[in-house]
Formats: structure tokens, C-alpha cells, sequence
């Protein structure tokens, strides 16, 4: 879930208004390269301090093996989300770490599109004979997003929805 959040905000700050960034069938690096070389242009969001709250739900293979009440008080407190802040600096808008990008050499995008206040991508990654697809699709403003995150494999989903919103400048008390 952290992946997620560090995620985001660097790759919505590669996209307000600014140049479209757009790949198929690309490696993490070539979608890094593209938001990085986008964001090169300058004409991107402030950074700042960022709230970020999430909404998860999942249900994974063998839970039925968990006792029940620990099965549910997981799911209630990750539908009941989280909040976490994070400290967008100058550097990371200027050039954001390929890392962010949620993924490795086993992972390729299908498909990735920022562009007009939307985004929608969809990650497929394999390890070891294991397939695991992640979509992103949501919107975007300047100082605010909206985002769905779905990530399916090996019997395992997970959701998430992350709404997010500029809050100021970096204090530097931010989690991440």
C-alpha cells in the first residue's frame, strides 16, 4: 500500500496540464523515462505536502484459514482507510525515481495515458510462472486526485481507492 502512495503523487505531478504521457506495451523504465522527461518541462504541480487517504479492500486464497474474527477486523479497518502524508519535494517533480512506478523487470505496462485530467493504466507483471495485473484509472487536478487501483494474481484481489489533496508546503513531519 505504501508503493501506492509514494506512487500518485509523482506520477500526478508528471501531468497537470501539462505535456500528454502516453505508452503501450512499455517497461517501467520507458514509462519512467517518458513522465521523467515530461517533467522536464517545468509545467507541472507545486510540490508540497500531500494527504493522502486510502480505502482497501482484498480478499486473498486461505483466509478461510484465519480465525473469523481477525479475517474481519482487517477488512474493517481497511475499509475504514488510511491517512498518510508525504512531502513532494522539487527534485521528485523534476525528475521522479523509477522506483515509484510500482513495478520491476518482471512488470510491463500494457498500457499508460496521463493526459486532459485522467489517468488509466494497467500493469501486468510474472514472476516466477505467477501473472499479476494492476489498473489505475482516475482523475486529477493540480492539487488534488482521485484514483481506483485494482491489482489481481494468484488467486489474491486487492482494492484501494486514494483520494488525495495538496495541503501546503512540506513540514518535514510528513511519513514519507
Amino acid at each position: 500500500m505504501k508503493h501506492i502512495v509514494m506512487l500518485l503523487p509523482l506520477v500526478l505531478a508528471a501531468c497537470n496540464s501539462g505535456p500528454n504521457v502516453t505508452a503501450k506495451n512499455a517497461s517501467v523504465e520507458e514509462v519512467s523515462n517518458k513522465v521523467a522527461a515530461a517533467a522536464a518541462s517545468g509545467s507541472f504541480i507545486s510540490p508540497g505536502a500531500w494527504e493522502s487517504k486510502i480505502v482497501a479492500d482484498m480478499d486473498m486464497p486461505n483466509m478461510d484459514k484465519v480465525p473469523p474474527e481477525m479475517a474481519k477486523a482487517m477488512k474493517e479497518k481497511m475499509q475504514q482507510g488510511q491517512t498518510v502524508t508525504s512531502c513532494v519535494t522539487p527534485e521528485d517533480v523534476k525528475s521522479p525515481k523509477a522506483g515509484m512506478f510500482g513495478g520491476d523487470q518482471s512488470c510491463r505496462y500494457d498500457h499508460f495515458t496521463l493526459a486532459g485530467g485522467t489517468i488509466d493504466a494497467k500493469m501486468t507483471c510474472t514472476r516466477e510462472g505467477k501473472k499479476q495485473v494492476m489498473t489505475v484509472k482516475g482523475n486529477y487536478s493540480a492539487t488534488t486526485y482521485h484514483t481506483e487501483v485494482k491489482t489481481e494474481g494468484d488467486g489474491a484481489k486487492f482494492s484501494a481507492t486514494v483520494d488525495a489533496r495538496r495541503t501546503g508546503e512540506c513540514t518535514g513531519k510528513e511519513q514519507g
